[in-house]
């Protein structure tokens, strides 16, 4: 069998290891500094997830949280599946969030690596956007109101902003063409406008090889005469591999212990007292709270226009000033306004 194969794939092991057996800067070794891997696994997961809960969800606002009800109480294992699915994106959206700030406090956007850090911004952006149409899925209270508010926070965007309210809701306001076009968005432009993204960032790395540190321990390893690197596969491979059963057993534990919950079903007639988003936009809809619709809107976009050029503008601080470090401290201002205002948002009464 194997002496068949060989013959129509003349591809053998040792090519396979050539191909794959680039050196791997120790640091990766430190999981902070490998963070990459795991939204990309858990990005496998919510695919797999995915797919299992697409056989039975019906995109229409007649049958969305009846679909949905049957999954979490009826079909068999629909409320791990749906959990996992749940706990998936919640980890995958902190894992990205994560990598980036990673990748922002060690400086490893700097030039030649701007255009990745660029990619890395749409990464989260889109990882973003599927955990909002996701949540707008499941057609309970919170989530119709979510996207009703979120569609007219989009249509306040001065010029375009009808424009972009009117694609996502297929109308000018939550209609039959809403639901199935989220669904669209969240099964199929998204998931493939990301594929598409991580196989060109991870092209980039492999083109440019990944950034490398130096510590204090491995630069005494280093005067001692030890290898600086350690192969890609099956070493590094073997540690991904680790780290993706680890989480599929945190992944498991959370969809057992804390499991997906269905609340009332979306009433249109019937406005909640409490609109609140999911956790990741809490940041955001604090922000909103804080200033007028068109104020907040406006610097919010300047902010994030901010982060996808920030390699261009770090370069001229540090080219025209005497602070070199600036953005570790602009960095560090950053992270607590992000955590006060999620923290206040959270526990803020309505």
């Amino acid at each position: 069998m194997l002496a068949w194969i060989k013959e129509r794939l003349p591809f053998d092991g040792n090519q396979l290891r050539e191909l794959t057996n680039e050196p791997v800067p120790n640091h990766l070794k430190r999981w902070w500094f490998a963070l990459g891997g795991t939204p990309a696994y858990l990005f496998v997961v919510q695919i797999a997830t995915g797919i299992l809960l697409a056989f039975y969800y019906k995109p229409s606002p007649e049958t969305a949280y009846e679909s949905v009800r049957y999954i979490t109480e009826t079909a068999s294992f629909g409320w791990l599946i749906r959990g996992v699915h749940k706990w998936g994106a919640t980890l995958m959206i902190a894992a990205v969030i994560l990598h980036q700030m990673r990748v922002y406090f060690t400086g490893a956007y700097r030039k030649p690596r701007e255009i990745n850090w660029m990619v890395g911004m749409c990464l989260l952006i889109c990882t973003l956007m599927l955990g909002f149409t996701g949540y707008c899925l499941v057609y309970e209270q919170l989530s119709y109101w979510g996207a009703a508010v979120g569609a007219n926070i989009a249509g306040g965007v001065p010029l375009v902003g009808g424009f972009i309210r009117e694609m996502m809701l297929g109308g000018e306001g939550y209609n039959a063409n809403t639901l199935p076009r989220f669904y669209v968005l969240h099964a199929a432009v998204l998931p493939t406008l990301l594929t598409l993204l991580v196989i060109i960032h991870i092209g980039i790395i492999r083109l440019q090889g990944v950034t490398e540190y130096r510590f204090a321990d491995q630069l005494e390893e280093e005067a001692a005469g030890k290898k600086q690197y350690f192969n890609f596969f099956p070493d590094h491979l073997l540690s991904e591999l680790i780290l993706g059963l680890g989480l599929m057993v945190v992944l498991s534990v959370l969809a057992t212990v804390l499991p997906a919950t269905l609340g009332p079903p979306a009433d249109p007639l019937t406005t909640p007292e409490v609109i609140k988003p999911e956790w990741f936009f809490y940041v955001t809809f604090r922000w909103l709270k804080l200033f007028s619709g068109t104020v907040a809107i406006l610097s919010t976009g300047f902010i994030a226009f901010i982060m996808f050029f920030w390699p261009f503008i770090d370069a001229r601080i540090r080219r025209h000033t005497r602070f070199s470090e600036a953005s570790v401290w602009i960095g560090i201002v950053g992270v607590f306004l992000i955590i006060g205002l999620t923290v206040w948002e959270a526990v803020a009464a309505h």
